[in-house]
């Protein structure tokens, strides 16, 4: 039999029989590896372990340890519970796809007479452990789309018939275990018996690809893991995040609501949810003046061809909402770049006016669809610490890399981790080869100069210029998208930006694009969850209640809050006709930091007593040794 040779990622080559499998391959290394192994890479390409390599070539072992193996784990997971979906409820339900996600997996199904819930899950899951205990093959093959439309249109999957004849391909592969067949790319793990714990968790709603014209459809998220240990930690964070969801706290901490009456998307802040942003928004006003930014201020509408000269019209309006005044196109500004380019362009710049620094705290609206809007992350109506750098090509990688500084700064006073990534040139975009290499070169120099590890992320830049993303991490090891740092040589060009330089001559400036926290709905959302409400002291919207014991106490009780409140201390006061324990329970509850406990001991010496959310109780002291108190622990912070 002819041999062939592979290459291993070590450098290291072996010889194998033509026809081995990146099973043999695994087996012949070693048993542990083989055990683990669920995939292969061969010359690049993603493929099942029982595939026949019939040629030389380059091999990599894809195991469950890797973000690729567990995605065919939980891939091959969907697959099972799609199989016990079909089982149970037959030709009621059809399929339509069941990607592997971020933590788990999920599986779409058109079922108009049947309402999944979670009380179905419990059946699901027992027929897929009965899947999985008969360890059904799991075996590939390729047919002509005809014979697969056909294949298809006898199991009555409508949508799978829609699928292959958009991909317009002569042949589509397949996967089958027992009598259940998918339409599927693959790869996938040899049998179901090779799946050891995974849960259902929870159930919603979704459109056909994402059309909100088409049929909506049941989505049933999941997630899987090689052993029951990792099972049940995720499962436990899961939980926990449950706990903390935003949406929920931001309901019994009374922050913020939204209301069907004003229009999906649309936050209503509450008074304690209104002075949570405006302690934000003041921090951030601070922190850009004290760098040298200047405030400025943009309209909300602008006229539809200034959006054409930006190239916002053509690359993303499908995200903007437009109105018509005077017989005029005006379109509700999804960005606030447009107007700091006016305001530079209001009268000539000199080298020694640059850099221009422009912040705003904007408010914008996008259009996003229905079905991903989701509590504070995801809104149609938001604000952002917006800011343009308008700045000569030398000046570049010094502000590039203040920015950076910036948001080292902010989020180490808000005491998050951070991981950040360059995203490239996407395929639509506008400007020059040219300036996009500049541009995308001044981002990576600057990265590389800090010393900041970063990964690259092709293709996923704005359309008018690459973008250095900054993630961060929350108590809970998620990661968040919220400060980018974006490079454009190109809108300066379509609004026919200059500068006078040293030689008198008019020059281009470039522009930098960035925020810090970005959508300051979408960061209160993140420190809701992060903090589990419960809020440092220096931005807590209510920073102290002060409770008496008995109404003697009412007019001490009284003037204590009112010499806080005066003195810059966000408080309240409760004097309701309850017992003292069922206040103080309460304000734990609204995860209050301070709760002052007024009897008449306080009352007659002029004191107070503190006693924290987490029952820890302060000596007595003054009303103004606890404004100090509260001004020192504050200043900690920032």
């Amino acid at each position: 039999m002819a041999q062939i040779a592979i290459q291993l990622p070590d450098g290291s080559k072996r010889e194998y029989p033509a026809g081995v499998t990146s099973m043999e391959i695994a087996q012949s290394i070693g048993e542990g590896l083989a055990r683990q192994t669920v995939a292969a890479k061969v010359d690049g390409e993603l493929v099942d372990v029982q595939k026949e390599i019939v040629k030389d070539a380059q091999v990599e072992l894809i195991t469950l340890s890797s973000d690729e193996g567990l995605e065919v784990y939980r891939h091959t997971a969907a697959h099972v519970m799609a199989q016990a979906v079909k089982d149970l409820f037959g030709k009621d339900v059809q399929v339509t796809i069941g990607p592997a996600v971020k933590d788990g997996f999920y599986y779409d199904f058109y079922c108009e007479n049947h309402t999944f819930t979670p009380e179905d899950f419990e059946r699901i899951e027992a027929r897929m452990k009965e899947v999985i205990k008969e360890n059904l093959p799991i075996v590939r093959s390729e047919m002509s789309s005809d014979d697969a439309i056909a294949l298809f249109k006898e199991m009555g999957e409508d949508f799978k018939v829609e699928l292959i004849e958009d991909l317009g391909a002569d042949t589509v592969s397949l996967y089958r275990q027992g009598d259940f067949v998918d339409l599927c790319r693959g790869p996938h793990l040899p049998s179901t018996g090779k799946l050891k714990a995974f849960k259902l968790t929870s159930v919603a709603g979704a459109y056909w690809r994402g059309d909100e014209k088409r049929e909506m459809l049941q989505r049933i998220y999941a997630t899987a893991f090689p052993d029951k240990k990792q099972l049940k930690k995720h499962l436990e964070r899961l939980e926990e995040a449950r706990k903390r969801d935003h949406r929920k706290l931001g309901r019994e901490l009374d922050l913020f609501s939204f209301s069907e009456e004003a229009g999906a998307g649309l936050v209503i802040w509450h008074p304690k949810g209104a002075m949570l942003r405006t302690v934000i928004e003041d921090f951030e006003r601070r922190e850009h003046l004290r760098r040298g930014y200047d405030i400025v201020q943009g309209p909300q509408i602008l006229r539809t061809d200034l959006w054409k000269t930006s190239g916002h019209y053509e690359n993303y309006r499908e995200n903007m909402y437009f109105t018509e005044v005077d017989e005029q196109g005006f379109g509700i500004k999804p960005m606030n770049c447009l107007a700091h380019m006016l305001i530079y362009k209001s009268k000539m710049r000199s080298y020694r006016d640059l850099p221009q620094r422009y912040f705003e705290l904007g408010t914008v609206h996008r259009h996003e669809k229905s079905g991903v809007l989701h509590g504070l992350t995801r809104v149609r109506g938001f604000t952002q610490d917006d800011a343009h750098i308008l700045c000569a090509p030398e000046q570049l990688d010094g502000e590039i890399k203040g920015v950076l500084s910036f948001v080292q700064d902010v989020m180490g006073i808000f005491g998050f981790e951070f991981e950040m990534e360059l995203s490239t040139r996407p395929e639509k975009s506008i400007g020059s080869d040219e300036d996009w290499t500049r541009a995308t070169d001044a981002l990576l120099g600057a990265l590389k100069d800090t010393g900041l590890p970063y990964d690259i992320n092709e293709g996923d830049g704005a359309f008018y210029g690459p973008k250095i993303d900054i993630k961060l991490k929350d108590a809970l090891d998620r990661y968040w998208q919220c400060a980018t740092i974006q490079c454009d040589f190109t809108l300066p060009e379509r609004f026919d930006l200059n500068y006078v330089g040293t030689d008198g001559e008019k020059h281009r400036p470039v522009m930098v694009h960035r925020v810090i926290l970005g959508s300051i709905e979408r960061f209160i959302g993140i420190l809701i969850e992060h903090f589990s409400g419960n809020f440092p002291l220096w931005i807590s919207p209510v920073q102290a209640v002060v409770i008496n014991v008995t109404d003697s106490q009412l007019e001490y009780t009284q003037k204590v809050t009112d010499h806080l409140r005066n003195a810059g201390v966000r408080v309240q006061s409760d004097v309701r006709n309850e017992k003292l324990g069922f206040k103080i329970r309460e304000a734990q509850m609204q995860k209050i930091p301070y709760m002052l406990v007024i009897g008449d001991k306080e009352m007659e010496q002029g004191t107070v007593t503190p006693r924290f959310r987490n029952g820890d109780n302060l000596e007595p002291m003054t009303p103004e040794q606890f404004c100090k108190f509260v001004q020192e622990e504050s200043t900690k912070y920032h």
